[in-house]
């Protein structure tokens, strides 16, 4: 096992930067989630460290040692791929030992080392089949099986879970985070799916535009959003936002219409007159006559069986939704009352976009 250090990295293509001086410190043993939306350059990034796209600047260290000029196959690292990347001509014993063939090892170790990762998958029993003879969620098992019996310092995981059907994600997630519980090996994960960040990451690294917006742990991201594009991105339902200024007097956060929100005082005396968004999770919002209670027109209710989904419109235009955990007689184009839990409550500067705390 080993860390990784990315220290100021760069890429360009001509002119156009994609990677602008990212800085991430990946413990050794971690299971760190790179996160944000397609085009932000995380897989770029991930393609750099395994050697796969040059680095235009700055310095990537595995184990403490430079590998900007090193050879992919040098690197002591392996890659799982979004589609799987299966010879479709070799069994899946064939497949998982094809980088140690490759390597020249002895056939007696290379049968052990696919036997011993066959077991840690649930793959004994299908050694002798070909791809096109498994399901999505056994071929990428197979495509893991062949990044362990490498035994790498690294794994690298490029999205390897968006081919699979929902239910097969969550089952997926469940043992990545297992196997990695396991091996402890060093493991880099890259999801535009902030609920596989969420749910599997010891850190989370939420990246836009080829920029790191924050680096935290799961909970931490949640609920200490640096600005309001990680608020935004993380969690589900989304955050909601809603422009308005705080009063003059600190009572309250007035949105633009004249509704007046809670605010604890203290956040509210740090932000007193001036022009914020007011950020609430739809799960911190409840329907009842709270302190703070304000109207809002319901536009679609959606019933999750556990949950219920309120999508409405605050002072009838601000659109707002609430994650309401009990079942609630509620339909469209019924206005009802939705208190905010001010202890949850976040603003950030208009202008910046930055957390006020």
């Amino acid at each position: 096992m080993a860390g990784v250090e990315i220290v100021d990295v760069t890429k360009t293509y001509g002119a156009v930067q994609m990677i602008h001086g990212v800085s991430i410190d990946v413990p050794d043993g971690a299971f760190v989630v790179l996160v944000g939306p397609s085009g932000c350059g995380k897989s770029t990034l991930l393609r750099m460290i395994a050697g796969l796209e040059d680095i235009s600047g700055g310095v990537i260290r595995i184990d403490g040692k430079v590998i900007n000029d090193v050879e992919s196959k040098n690197r002591d690292i392996a890659m799982v791929f979004q589609n799987y990347a299966l010879y479709p001509h070799l069994t899946v014993a064939q497949n998982m030992g094809f980088s140690l063939r490759l390597a020249g090892r002895p056939k007696a170790e290379i049968d052990t080392g696919v036997a011993d990762a066959a077991r840690t998958l649930g793959l004994s029993d299908y050694l002798d089949r070909y791809p096109k003879q498994l399901s999505g969620g056994q071929r990428q098992r197979v495509a893991m099986g062949r990044a362990i019996v490498r035994n790498p310092q690294v794994f690298l995981f490029d999205e390897p879970l968006s081919n699979l059907d929902a239910k097969l994600r969550v089952q997926m997630r469940a043992e990545l985070k297992q196997l990695h519980a396991r091996l402890r090996t060093t493991t880099i994960y890259v999801t535009h799916d902030q609920i596989e960040a969420m749910t599997m990451a010891d850190v989370i690294v939420v990246m836009r535009d080829g920029i790191v917006e924050q680096t935290g742990s799961p909970l931490e991201l949640y609920d200490s959003p640096a600005n309001v594009f990680v608020a935004g991105f993380i969690g589900s339902p989304a955050m909601n936002f809603i422009p308005g200024a705080i009063a003059a007097d600190g009572s309250a956060f007035v949105a633009t219409d004249g509704q007046r929100l809670p605010v604890p005082p203290e956040l509210a005396a740090r932000a007193k007159g001036r022009t914020v968004t007011y950020g609430m999770r739809p799960e911190h919002l409840a329907l009842g006559d709270a302190p703070g209670a304000t109207l809002v027109t319901v536009d679609v209710v959606e019933p999750t069986g556990s949950d219920t989904h309120l999508m409405a419109r605050l002072g009838g235009s601000i659109p707002i939704v609430a994650m309401l955990r009990d079942r609630a007689a509620v339909r469209p184009g019924d206005t009802v009352r939705l208190a905010a839990d001010p202890a949850n409550v976040h603003l950030f500067d208009s202008e910046t976009g930055g957390r006020i705390s």
